[in-house]
This record gives C-alpha cells, structure tokens and sequence, in this order.
C-alpha cells in the first residue's frame, strides 16, 4: 500500500485507561506502519490513576510529535467484568474532548485525524489500509461481547442506535427476519472488504474535507439518541458524507481485564518488525539540538498579548514543554498548540484560576513539569523572552556538569524599545533564577507566601549557580491597559503591600518614568 509522500495524520485519544491495558494500547500504536505518512499525537489525560498518567507522558520519549493535554478528571467512570457504565455526563465529557482533537486538526491543517478508543490494539496496516480506502470517514471494525455470555458484535450499526440490519424505509419485519437479517449482516462484516455503514466509532479515521465540512460529536439538540457517536453519524449523514468501514484487518477491543491474556496473543502475532519507514516518528522534531530544556509556563488569557512570538522565540531551543492554563477563557491552549507543534507538550487546564495563592499555583506548575521527567527546567511566563543569542549559548550551559542553576537579569520593557529603569523599577539590576537543572535526590523547600512567592522552590541556591549576562525582556507592562489591570490586580490580592513594594504598586502609572533605550549590540 502506497499513500502519497508527506500526508499528515494526527492519531489521537482521550484516555481514561488501566495501567494494563494503555500499556498494550500504546504499544500497538508504536507498532503501526505507516508508510510515507507523517504521524504526530495527541492524548487527553483523563487519567484518575497516576501510573497510567505516567505511562501516557512516557510516550513522549518514543515520538517527539507527541502532545498530552491533561484534563481535571471528574466523574466517575465504572467498569467490571460484565459491562461499561456510562452515563450522560461522561458521554458529553468525552463528545467535548474529541471536538477539541477535531478543532485542533483543523487548526493545524492535518490531512487526516484517526480517533480511537485507549483499549483497542490495531493490526500494523491499520492505518495505511483506511487511507487507502479513500473515503472521508472510514472506521476499521473490531468485535465486541458487550455482555459476557453475548455473541461477539461489531461497533458498526446501520440505523437509529444500534440497529444492525438492512431495512427499507417504511419496510415492516418480524421479528424472525430481522433476526435473518442481522445474521445475514453479522456474516458479510465477517468476510474482508469495505462496507457503507449507517453508523461507527472507536476506531475512525477522518480527512480534512470531512472535518472541514462541519463533523463533530456535540449533542444534536432534537435527538435522544444515546451516545456522542451517533449523533456524530447523524451530522455527518445530513452532511452527505456517507460512513464505510473496513474488514480487513480488525482491531482487538481489550472490553475486560478477563481479555489481556487475548490481547497479549494478538500482540504476538501481529507484531512489526520496527523498520525505517517508523524510524522518522521518533527523530523528526525541526532539527533541533540536544538541549534537554523543558519550558514551563503559567498563562491565562494570553490570546492576544505576547504569547505567540514568544513560543516562536524559544521552541527552537527546546525539547518539551509544560504549560499550566490557569483558568482561561480564550485561545490561549490552541496558540500553544500552534506554536509549539511538533514539540512534545504536556497542558494541565485549571478550570478556576489559582492565582490568589501564587504559591499553591506555582507549587502545581512545578509537580506537572517534575512529571516530565525534565532535565533541565526553563521557567518562563507568556510576556518573557529570552535574548536571540540565548539559543547559542543553551548547549553549553546544559552540557556541563558543575552548575545546576543559572541566573538572568529580567528587563521591564514600557514600549517596543525601552525598558523603565527608576528608584522603583530595576529588577534588571538582580539576578533571579530562570533555568535550573533538576535533581531528584534534592530536597526542594517552597516558600509559602500566597504572592511573590518565586517561581522556583525557595533553597535553589544552595545548589551549584552562575549570574549569567543573558538577559530577559518583560513585556508584561509595555501596554497600558496592561499595567492599570496589573495594578488593579496587585490592589485586590495584597491591598496592605504585605508582599510587595506599596510605593511601586503607587508608581505603575507614572506619567513620565524614566525609560532606557535597549541595547541589542
């Protein structure tokens, strides 16, 4: 099977998972060929179990096009060894996360997005076999006992929910044929081929004409129907985009943990020989050197201040990034997304900002960015950047081993080309922690202050350090706006100056501060 060079497929899943099972799921995936196709990842961490959370970030380490975006698990999610038990909210939960994988396919202008479940394992052509098939929304089938003693059924239906039978409309049946009917369907889904289908999940792949056209799993508002995959179906029915599934490689549905040992065997027997047409999944990340720099960053409601060029800046000189979105209400995680594609991302989502206890705040960005196992830990805000030559000099400071703790000056810019610098405003004069090595075996102290805090924890020098001449633009105050919310801000979370200066809070708004020209030389 040949697809044409460069095609691009996103192969995504929200997970909630076991241990065991996203193990064998992960490891399937790592098993695909993929022929000329360009794969990148994106995982939605659903995860209440903090091994399987530790599993999925470990992915990254196989394939650098990899993005996890944690999700703040809510609801609970049962399952024995006789069924799932879903209900409304986690059906509407998991519609929502596989809408934003779709909206960030189309963002990102992949050719295709391949959907699937956290405890299906695919057979090596999966992938190749539905994009050969050419049509817009094509499922790969895999069969199911969706009660133990049950015959096996597939995930594909032909009309209303579930109904898995040929019947012409207005056409009336017994019972008895539509018990010959189903059997008639069961035996020719059994036979290897592409069949059209009146409904599918789990396992989809979508091209961009599909996801252009308007597909998505949010509730149709005049429709009962019970889950977020038939009303995906509906829509894409009255979007004359007709649904086809494929037979000839089926998936394995791991539906109990009674199953693994099954699961195992399909493993074995479909396993791929790792060959250079994969070789590129784990290697292709822009050519950028070996830094081992993890960027860490709280942002909220960054969409349209500084966010996007400062990505741009310091994504050359990375090799992953964690980002805590603390509470917003704009694009500021698709800009992420954007920005830092083909960089492997880990985005923790905090429905209600925590910024009134910076400390609990930056405590949390430290726990998400230690989970990633980072060697190097660069701790930036949204309206930072570093200067250009810092991309020359990030190898040589993270490939020595005596200093574990360099220190930058941070410069207030008040316009395009000025920073302030006054009595009240020379931050630039201090050298502060911004890129630390990380060492397990250090016992790290917070201090505990609900604002300015620091954003490293407290006792870092006592490790091995260096004041470093690179320098940092802050552009957090180069708008006005900007700097009377700031000072609104600072009036409300310390309004008696316990943790901060009162006369530079009283001097924010100065008419005329007194403003140094940057030097670039």
């Amino acid at each position: 099977m040949t697809v044409e060079a460069g095609t691009r497929v996103l192969i995504a899943s929200p997970i909630r998972q076991t241990p065991d099972i996203l193990e064998r799921f992960l490891q399937s995936l790592k098993g695909l060929r993929t022929g000329n196709l360009e794969l990148s990842y994106l995982f939605i961490d659903d995860n209440d179990d903090s091994k399987s959370q530790q599993i999925l970030q470990q992915f990254i380490h196989y394939s650098q096009q990899t993005m996890v975006q944690y999700a703040a698990s809510a609801g609970e999610y049962k399952r024995d060894e006789n069924t799932h038990y879903w209900n409304e909210e986690l059906v509407w939960k998991v519609a929502t996360f596989k809408d934003s994988i779709l909206n960030y396919a189309r963002d990102m202008g992949f050719d295709y997005v391949f959907l699937i479940d956290s405890d299906l394992l695919l057979h090596p052509d999966t992938l190749l076999q539905l994009v050969s098939a050419e049509q817009p929304i094509v499922a790969e089938i895999f069969w199911t006992r969706w009660q133990p003693d049950a015959m096996p059924q597939p995930q594909v239906w032909m009309w209303d929910e579930y109904k898995q039978w040929e019947q012409m409309r207005g056409e009336t049946l017994t019972d008895e044929q539509k018990n010959i009917r189903f059997l008639q369907f069961i035996a020719k889904l059994r036979e290897p081929g592409l069949y059209e289908v009146g409904g599918l999940g789990a396992c989809t792949l979508i091209r961009k004409d599909a996801l252009h056209r308007g597909v998505s799993f949010r509730p149709l508002p005049n429709l009962l129907f019970w889950g977020e995959d038939r009303h995906f179906c509906i829509r894409a029915a009255a979007l004359d985009l007709p649904l086809f599934v494929d037979t000839r490689h089926p998936a394995f549905h791991i539906y109990r943990e009674t199953d693994l040992a099954d699961a195992d065997r399909f493993l074995r027997e479909h396993a791929a020989r790792p060959s250079e047409e994969t070789k590129h999944i784990s290697i292709h990340a822009g050519d950028r050197q070996r830094s081992g720099i993890t960027l860490s960053m709280i942002l909220r409601n960054e969409e349209n201040r500084y966010l996007k060029d400062v990505l741009s800046a310091h994504r050359g000189f990375i090799e992953q990034a964690v980002i805590i979105d603390d509470g917003s209400t704009d694009r500021t995680v698709e800009i992420c997304m954007q920005a830092l594609s083909g960089i492997p991302v880990r985005i923790v989502h905090n429905a209600v900002s925590k910024f009134t206890n910076e400390s609990e705040l930056r405590q949390q960005q430290w726990q998400e960015t230690i989970k990633a196992s980072p060697e190097w830990i660069l701790n930036l805000d949204g309206d930072e950047e570093l200067e250009p030559r810092f991309a020359e000099e990030a190898r040589r400071m993270t490939s020595q081993h005596d200093i574990d703790v360099y220190c930058f000056r941070l410069y207030d810019f008040w316009n395009d080309t000025h920073y302030r610098e006054d009595e009240y405003w020379r931050a630039h004069r201090t050298y502060r922690p911004f890129l630390l090595r990380y060492r397990n075996n250090f016992s790290y102290r917070w201090k505990e202050t609900p604002q300015h805090c620091g954003r490293f924890p407290d006792n870092v020098f006592d490790l091995p350090y260096e004041l470093s001449d690179l320098r940092i633009k802050h552009y957090g105050w180069k708008n006005p706006n900007d700097r009377l919310q700031k000072l609104e801000r600072y009036r409300q979370l310390d309004p008696d100056a316990l943790y901060g200066w009162r006369e530079q809070y009283e001097s924010i708004l100065d008419p005329d501060p007194r403003l140094i020209p940057w030097d670039v030389s």
